[in-house]
């Protein structure tokens, strides 16, 4: 897909703009966001079309719920991941990445997405495990603000249970491979001196 292209499909120039503008942690991130610009701009589809992998890569929305005060992030035990992990789910076809993080937070914990920072602050390409386990997802990690003493109402049927966690408290070895490197990158836009 060409710049010509770009201009025949405004979603996925969107996204293309979306993910450009996500400014790097490390090699890592920057390797990437590399990699997911040529395929954004070279595959057939970057949504999924069939579940729970068709295409093979396809795009997703995390959202960290995140109470800045306490300086804590919700994670959910994820049923068919078996990881714990932040909520989120696939881009629908032609669904802007933002959008998808609202209609997911409505589905997965019944409450309105309140975004903390409008744009995705990380991006990641994962080879997924657990019960779907061999595809891969590219996930925009957006940041919503939440509150750990409120009380939210899961969606049982995709989730075990949830809980709060202290930074200190991320059990690192049963959940997404980055998010350590995520929870660096979220304290850097937090904690960053004004």
């Amino acid at each position: 897909m060409t710049k010509e292209v770009l201009k025949q499909k405004p979603i996925i120039k969107t996204i293309f703009d979306i993910i450009s503008a996500i400014e790097p942690l490390d090699e890592t991130e920057e390797e990437h966001i590399k990699d997911v610009l040529e395929w954004v701009t070279t595959t057939e589809s970057i949504f999924r079309i069939k579940k729970p992998n068709i295409p093979n890569k396809h795009l997703v929305s995390y959202f960290v719920l995140f109470d800045e005060a306490a300086r804590k992030i919700l994670l959910v035990d994820h049923k068919k991941a078996q990881l714990w992990l932040p909520t989120g789910g696939h881009v629908d076809i032609n669904e802007h990445p933002m959008e998808a993080a609202r209609r997911e937070c409505a589905e997965e914990l019944g409450i309105e997405a309140e975004f903390w920072i409008n744009e995705p602050i990380f991006l990641t390409s994962t080879i997924t495990t657990g019960l779907t386990s061999g595809h891969i997802d590219i996930s925009l990690w957006y940041v919503l603000k939440g509150n750990h003493k409120a009380k939210y109402n899961f969606d049982e049927g995709e989730f075990n249970s949830i809980k709060w966690c202290a930074f200190d408290e991320i059990p690192y070895e049963k959940s997404d491979p980055y998010m350590r490197r995520f929870i660096k990158k979220l304290q850097k836009h937090a904690f960053r001196e004004k």
